[in-house]
């Protein structure tokens, strides 16, 4: 398994939580950080071994990972992030021949083509590289559809699986911890939460926008913003000219966002395009109510109907600021809703899920084909 780093986003916790919950009895598991200098205190299980290769880049890890590959000669390679599915695709002809590499994909292609600011190579080199996995993991249905149709990839290389969260620790952990924890004064609200990496596709901006017009009616509704990333300083500067220094507070990286529920009136998703994140899926696996925008047909999928949830008609700050106001207008204080659509991503499901289609690449790999069995979509 390839990650950049621990302590990461969304993609770099799903890798952890399949580190830490794949049956090392049954595999032998090792993760490595690309961009990682040293190991030590992470906490994963003894039968995780950690390869920190300290690369300055992801990109330019690239012979520090194949002399690690060299030397495991792992079976099956599972990178995490879409930049290290290009990064493994183009060393594969240099790779064991048996090596089976099943790239996850951890965002909508179209959506981050059009609006990511990502080179304008980035097509050629998905179209290129992806080819060559045998298998691309998406998370819903419509992010398959989005790639098959964006990248013309055939149907049988592409396989749905659940992000998984661990939905029963989220709730254990709140209800051994009932005080609401923020390090940060409180206000009498109401309290906004959202969770994401500072860039531009996340969409923070537009929610700052929308907070300030919140706050013609709801005077005291205060925001945290739980991480890090390139865009902080333009989103503190933006807080400044909005007036909304004292109404915003930006928590940093934070390993465990659970922390923070108890004390969100609401889980706002305010991305412009988005995968599927597991810091919604950890909000309502906290009942919290639930705005988002439409960052993604599987969000939308998703979220469509749900009790609980407000979700915009469009991506634009004037659809969250009407979807914000409803919500806070519908809320009673503390309320929080049962979140079915989560249970599907419980973390024992997912899990057998990713354990199922590993063991069908494996016995492809030895040239005795099984078919992919419960629990991944073709």
């Amino acid at each position: 398994m390839l990650i950049p780093h621990l302590g990461g986003g969304g993609a770099e916790r799903v890798m952890e939580l399949l580190a830490r919950r794949l049956p090392a009895e049954k595999y032998e598991l090792h993760l490595g950080l690309i961009t990682q200098a040293e190991t030590g205190a992470e906490g994963l299980p003894s039968g995780v071994q950690l390869h920190a290769l300290g690369a300055p880049r992801v990109r330019s890890g690239a012979f520090r990972l194949l002399r690690l590959i060299r030397r495991l000669k792992p079976d099956l390679i599972l990178p995490g992030i879409f930049h290290l599915n290009f990064l493994v695709l183009l060393l594969r002809p240099l790779l064991p021949r048996r090596t089976r590499i099943l790239a996850r994909q951890n965002g909508t292609v179209s959506s981050a083509l059009s609006f990511g600011g990502l080179p304008g190579y980035t097509r050629l080199l998905y179209r290129l590289l992806y080819r060559r996995a045998d298998r691309v993991i998406c998370q819903t249905r419509a992010m398959a559809a989005d790639l098959a149709e964006q990248l013309g990839l055939p149907e049988d290389r592409l396989v749905v699986l659940p992000n998984p969260v661990d939905v029963e620790q989220i709730r254990r952990l709140i209800r051994l911890n009932p005080v609401p924890q923020t390090g940060f004064r409180l206000g009498p609200g109401p309290h906004l939460l959202a969770v994401g990496r500072l860039s531009r596709e996340k969409g923070f901006d537009l929610l700052l926008r929308a907070l300030a017009e919140v706050r013609r009616q709801f005077a005291e509704a205060s925001l945290l913003m739980v991480g890090a990333g390139p865009e902080e300083a333009a989103l503190k500067a933006e807080c400044h000219a909005l007036g909304l220094d004292r109404a915003v507070r930006f928590a940093g990286q934070v390993a465990e966002p659970w922390q923070y529920f108890q004390a969100a009136t609401l889980f706002v998703l305010p991305s412009r395009h988005e995968g599927l994140p597991n810091a919604l899926l950890e909000a309502a696996a906290a009942g919290v109510p639930i705005v988002a925008l439409p960052a993604s047909g599987g969000v939308a999928e998703l979220l469509s109907g749900q009790l609980g949830v407000w979700l915009a008609p469009e991506v634009s700050a004037e659809a969250l600021t009407a979807s914000l106001l409803a919500a806070l207008y519908a809320l009673r204080p503390g309320e929080r809703f049962a979140h079915p659509f989560v249970e599907p991503f419980c973390i024992d499901r997912s899990i057998r899920a990713y354990e199922n289609l590993i063991d069908a690449s494996l016995h492809e790999q030895w040239g005795r084909a099984i078919p992919i069995s419960e629990g991944v979509d073709k």
